[in-house]
């Protein structure tokens, strides 16, 4: 199954680029990449647009979003990076009190 999910990056142009430092293969925290296998995350992708973060999830039937979740508040390593990660995110528009990644909803598909 594929899922698909946005966020938005503070718009600053020095803060865009060190979140992207971090996100490239050799800044990335093995703790997080593990995190992210384990929960049956099997490919990720994330694309920049701007300050507009688009992520591109293929998962197994382990996965639920309730699971990783729960894996992530468990995860003392996980909690370290997403608080170091919200000095560069932003709610996007519609987003509740403390969400950043919103699902997004398909409305066309070639087939």
């Amino acid at each position: 199954m594929r899922l698909c999910y946005a966020c938005d990056l503070i718009d600053d142009p020095e803060k865009i680029k060190e979140y992207i430092q971090y996100h490239t293969q050799d800044n990335t925290w093995p703790e997080i990449t593990k995190s992210i296998k384990d929960s049956g995350i099997k490919n990720m992708e994330i694309y920049i647009l701007a300050n507009r973060l688009f992520m591109i999830m293929e998962v197994d039937e382990t996965f639920t979003i309730e699971r990783k979740q729960a894996m992530d508040a468990a995860n003392p390593k996980v909690q370290q990076w997403e608080e170091l990660m919200w000095k560069f995110q932003q709610a996007p528009p519609g987003a509740a009190e403390g969400e950043k990644w919103l699902p997004m909803k398909m409305i066309y598909k070639l087939e």
